[in-house]
């Protein structure tokens, strides 16, 4: 069984939106994402910052897949609290784990990715960028490890998502190997500011 994590609990400060909400097609982005991601996971779960932002989220929700909705055990922890949630909410061995702003996820990238995680001995397949960045969330993880390397990560008051990544035995996956299935690696683009939405509404016609 695969799971994928969708993290819409940012507040997107320097965006001056709510990424989750970004309406493209007159559709919030994370319904667009977790209906792309439906088409290769067996179960959705949405992690939002608090309740009532889940209840929130859930009003407006027009998935057509089912999903699930949590949120963050500990507020103002960030992503790891996100992933936290959203890894002790799925059930699948394998979770994929993304933001709520990247609106051009290739499911050919993502289903490598899968079939990477699970090749024995490894906890997690890991993008990096060619200057070293890692791609925390855009990657598979075993869910259970994951799921314990945050809580550890927690309980240490520690907030970078790097800090649980840290703990397992992951495959480094070099974005350029991913090139022949998204020569642009558009998969990888995420909204921070209000260029890079106004970028993404240009391409949003060609990939939606």
């Amino acid at each position: 069984m695969r799971s994928a994590v969708i993290l819409a609990g940012g507040r997107a400060r320097r965006l001056g939106e709510e990424k989750a909400l970004l309406v493209f097609d007159k559709r919030p982005l994370f319904c667009w994402t977790a209906d792309k991601l439906s088409q290769i996971v067996d179960e959705i779960v949405i992690v939002a910052r608090d309740q009532a932002h889940a209840e929130m989220l859930e009003e407006t929700n027009s998935v057509r897949a089912k999903v699930a909705f949590t949120w963050d055990r500990v507020a103002g922890f960030g992503p790891v609290a996100g992933l936290l949630a959203g890894m002790e909410r799925a059930r699948g061995e394998l979770a994929f784990a993304t933001g709520c702003d990247l609106p051009f996820l290739n499911m050919q990238v993502i289903e490598s990715l899968f079939e990477m995680a699970d090749e024995e001995g490894y906890d997690a397949a890991v993008p990096v960028q060619s200057n070293g960045y890692f791609e925390p969330l855009h990657s598979v993880y075993l869910r259970e490890k994951m799921f314990s390397a945050c809580e550890r990560a927690l309980e240490r008051s520690e907030r970078r998502v790097h800090a649980p990544l840290q703990e397992l035995r992951f495959l480094r996956v070099p974005v350029d190997l991913l090139r022949p299935i998204d020569p642009d690696l558009l998969s990888f683009f995420n909204l921070n500011t209000r260029e890079d939405l106004e970028v993404a509404r240009k391409l949003w016609p060609g990939y939606k």
